[in-house]
């Protein structure tokens, strides 16, 4: 589960005039950072200097945009991530991460170097810089919740404290810009680190409260939709002991996916309209009170416009709304609100849960039948255990997915809404860099990986485990259903020989069930470094899923 730091001075002696590189590195440590990604260049090498003499790791990676990636998925795991780049060619490389980041709310801090305040005085034409120097800034301010440039000493400590208590509040990217003349310029003054407590209208909180009660003591039967904001501001607890007293039912969406353990006896499955298992479509749809917290309502969590909810009959609680049926409330922070919903004085109607799944037979291999993606994916359900973080990337594998059974809370991490493909990998690698204890399973599609599997070289540079299954289906499969055509196939690589490229890690080739289990098998009991598992999939081998998806889409494309 992710910590969430709160930005408490750690620093008690905190030197009365530190340079702004050492009060930014000092703020990092505060708010727990203990690894920051990225890749060096000449506007922010001081800095990298002064990371390097700090406690903070620096992680290097192959691709700024990587770097992001990685960043993100250790700040879902770790409650904050870090990236430092260059001025624009490392910047702006970066976009795309930050602003899946940015999508999905995961709270990664932004730090870029820049020219010097000096050396825009006369308005030179200096390498990286796109029209204004004010550029990368403007395009950061559309996908971050806070920026700033340091280029004043006077007011830099204040907006570091800013910004980073944005980054960690609203659970969203930040920009901060460090001009290279200003990170050994010594503040003014002795500041003291400020963090900004934020609270709940009392009196709003209190009715909303009451409206929710007398909701839930009217309906016959209740459900919870629990998402992803559960696991970003960290209320899987408050969540389960809700669900527990009242013994009310949960389902998640896919974004939301291992909120709770998929073991838990009142989870019924993961809602996505009419993607989902029917009885659990049904069960939720049918439902006179649905309790959503922390949901993103998606087009992909809510089935491509397939989910069927009476928005009278929900209860509806973000970081940025709360709607009961029709009623709008204000200035209630959602921690505070799920929270009170355990505390109610009402009684709740049981509900019968709806028929578990029939339990998926034993995986028993035929040696020589070809592996389909069913069978894959049962295979792979057998292997998960509580060490096991899966991290899916955007296709048929992040679909097949939906169905596996994830054993605790923070164990499957996915840009299931912002649907960056080539996420899986660096993610992977920002897993293990904030618990090497957790061993990432990625699951990949052969063109996501050729997008940024060369981040393996990082895997291997730290010695880190992920077992790797590359589903080889010989192009983009998804878009193959929405519109075929020549221009979703791809060159089919020896992906198993990257090992051999990189001069480490186990490579396996697998057509066949048997291959599968002899390849999970040696892949499992080597833990000390990477395995890689190319899996030969028909190309129109899909999941139910992915197939009904494929339908939806065509219709809107």
């Amino acid at each position: 589960m992710a910590t969430h730091a709160h930005g408490t001075s750690t620093t008690a002696s905190i030197e009365t005039n530190p340079t702004i590189g050492d009060y930014l590195i000092r703020r990092l440590l505060d708010y727990g950072m203990k690894d920051i990604f990225g890749i060096p260049g000449d506007f922010v090498l001081q800095f990298y200097g002064d990371l390097e003499n700090s406690p903070i790791r620096v992680i290097g990676c192959t691709r700024e945009d990587n770097a992001g990636y990685a960043a993100d998925g250790y700040a879902r795991i770790h409650g904050i991530g870090g990236i430092c780049v260059t001025y624009c060619v490392g910047g702006l490389s970066v976009c795309n991460s930050v602003a899946g980041a940015f999508a999905e709310k995961s709270p990664v801090v932004v730090i870029t170097g820049s020219p010097g305040v000096e050396e825009r005085r006369s308005n030179p034409l200096l390498h990286h810089r796109v029209r204004e120097f004010s550029t990368q800034r403007e395009v950061f301010e559309k996908i971050t919740i806070a920026s700033t440039v340091l280029d004043d000493a006077l007011t830099a400590c204040r907006e570091i404290d800013r910004v980073l208590e944005a980054c960690v509040r609203f659970k969203r990217p930040v920009y901060i810009e460090l001009p290279r003349d200003m990170i050994k310029v010594r503040c003014p003054y002795q500041h003291v680190p400020q963090a900004g407590t934020i609270k709940s209208d009392k009196a709003a909180l209190k009715e909303a409260l009451s409206e929710a009660g007398a909701m839930l003591a009217k309906a016959e039967r209740p459900i919870i939709l629990a998402g992803v904001e559960m696991h970003r501001f960290g209320l899987a607890d408050e969540l389960i002991h809700f669900a527990e007293k009242f013994e009310i039912p949960i389902s998640a969406t896919l974004l939301g996916k291992s909120v709770i353990s998929e073991k838990h006896p009142l989870f019924i499955g993961i809602y996505e309209g009419a993607m989902c298992r029917e009885s659990v479509r049904k069960y939720v749809e049918q439902s006179d009170c649905i309790v959503m917290l922390g949901t993103f309502m998606t087009d992909i969590d809510m089935g491509i416009f397939t989910a069927e909810l009476d928005t009278s009959k929900t209860i509806y609680a973000t970081s940025e709304t709360l709607k009961i049926s029709h009623h709008h409330f204000h200035d209630i922070l959602v921690a505070d609100f799920v929270k009170g919903l355990s505390k109610l004085d009402v009684k709740i109607a049981k509900r019968p849960l709806p028929p578990k799944a029939k339990p998926t037979p034993k995986f028993v291999a035929v040696p020589e039948t070809a592996v389909t993606s069913a069978r894959l994916f049962a295979r792979i359900n057998e292997l998960l255990d509580e060490k096991m973080v899966v991290v899916a990337d955007v296709g048929d594998c992040l679909f097949g997915a939906a169905d596996l059974t994830i054993y605790r809370d923070t164990e499957f991490l996915s840009p299931a809404y912002y649907t960056s493909m080539g996420f899986a990998i660096p993610a992977a690698l920002g897993v293990q860099v904030a618990r090497k204890d957790l061993r990432p399973i990625v699951l990949v599609g052969d063109g996501a990986f050729q997008m940024t599997c060369l981040e393996l070289s990082t895997v291997l540079r730290h010695n880190f485990n992920p077992i790797v299954i590359v589903l080889n289906n010989k192009g983009y499969t998804t878009e193959r259903f929405i519109q075929d055509g020549p221009f979703n196939d791809i060159l089919n690589w020896d992906y198993h020989r990257l090992p051999d490229l990189l001069g480490g890690g186990w490579g396996f080739e697998v057509r066949t069930e048997g291959e599968l289990d002899q390849s999970l098998h040696a892949a499992l009991s080597n833990k000390e470094t990477f395995c890689l598992l190319n899996v030969h999939l028909d190309p129109l081998d899909v999941s139910p899923a992915l197939k009904r998806l494929g339908e939806r889409l065509s219709k809107h494309v």
